[in-house]
C-alpha cells in the first residue's frame, strides 16, 4: 500500500522498491548510480512519518529587539547647525560642478562636427568666401594627435555624444570620419556601455540608409561601413547584413 506521501508525490526515477531486510551498508560509498539510489530509498524508509521539534517556549518569550530607525538626522547642537544661506551656496556651488559634464557634449560636439553642423547653418557657397580651412566652422578632422590621446573612458564618451546626436539628425562627412576612427580606438573586449553604443549606431545607419532615395547617394558607402563594422568587426553578427 502507498503511504501519503507516495499518493501526492509519486516516484520519478525508476528504481525498484527497496527491501529493507537486505543487508546495504550504508557507511561505504555506492558502487554504481542504482546502488546510490536504493541506498537513498533505505535511508528514507527509515525516517520517521512526523517530526516533532522540541522548543524551548521560554525563549519565545524573551523580548526580541530590532533596530529599525524611522527618524530623520539628529538634530545639531546649538551653533552647530549651518546657515540656510550657507547651505544654499553649497547647493549652487555643486550645481555649478555638475554642469560641465553637459558643456563639455556640447564642446565634442561643435569641435568634431563644426560650428556650421551643430548650429545647422547654411553651407557657404566657396565661390563667395574664401574661409581656408576654418576648423571651428567646418569641424577638426580626428587627427591622429588627437585620437592618440584619449583613453577609453574619453573615446566612449565622445562616441555617445556624437551617436547621440545621430540618432536625431542626418549623417554627414564629419560625423562619419569621427565615428571610424573612434570606432578604430575602441579596444575590445568592449565595455558594456561601448557595445550597447555601437549597435545603437549600427541600428540608425540601417534607418537612416533605409531612407535613402538612390544607390548614388553619398551617405550609403559610409553607413554601410559602420554597419559592416560593428556587425562584422565587433562580432555583432545579428546586426550584420545578409548576401543579396
Amino acid at each position: 500500500m502507498k503511504s501519503d506521501v507516495e499518493e501526492l508525490m509519486p516516484r520519478l526515477l525508476p528504481v525498484e522498491t527497496c527491501d529493507t531486510g537486505e543487508d546495504f551498508n550504508l557507511n561505504e560509498p555506492p558502487r554504481n548510480p542504482q546502488e546510490y539510489l536504493r541506498q537513498v530509498q533505505l535511508e528514507a524508509s527509515l525516517c520517521p512519518d512526523v517530526v516533532v521539534a522540541k522548543i524551548d517556549p521560554k525563549k519565545l518569550r524573551k523580548k526580541q529587539s530590532v533596530n529599525v530607525s524611522l527618524t530623520g538626522c539628529e538634530a545639531a547642537p546649538q551653533g552647530f547647525s549651518p546657515s540656510l544661506k550657507w547651505q544654499r551656496q553649497q547647493v549652487s556651488n555643486f550645481s555649478e560642478i555638475r554642469q560641465p559634464k553637459q558643456d563639455a557634449e556640447e564642446q565634442w560636439k561643435k569641435f568634431c562636427l563644426g560650428e556650421n553642423v551643430y548650429l545647422n547653418s547654411p553651407p557657404i557657397d566657396p565661390g563667395t568666401e574664401d574661409q581656408g580651412l576654418d576648423y571651428v566652422k567646418v569641424g577638426f578632422p580626428p587627427f591622429l594627435s588627437i585620437v592618440s590621446r584619449l583613453n577609453q573612458a574619453t573615446i566612449s564618451a565622445v562616441l555617445e555624444y556624437l551617436i547621440n546626436w545621430f540618432e536625431e539628425r542626418e549623417f554627414v562627412p564629419q560625423l562619419g570620419r569621427w565615428l571610424y576612427a573612434l570606432l578604430a580606438c575602441l579596444e575590445k573586449p568592449l565595455l558594456p556601455e561601448a557595445h550597447s553604443l555601437i549597435r545603437q549606431l549600427a541600428r540608425r545607419s540601417s534607418e537612416v540608409r533605409a531612407n535613402l532615395e538612390s544607390q548614388e547617394d553619398e551617405r550609403l558607402s559610409p553607413l554601410n561601413l559602420m554597419i559592416c563594422l560593428v556587425a562584422r568587426y565587433f562580432d555583432q553578427n545579428d546586426l550584420a547584413d545578409k548576401e543579396d
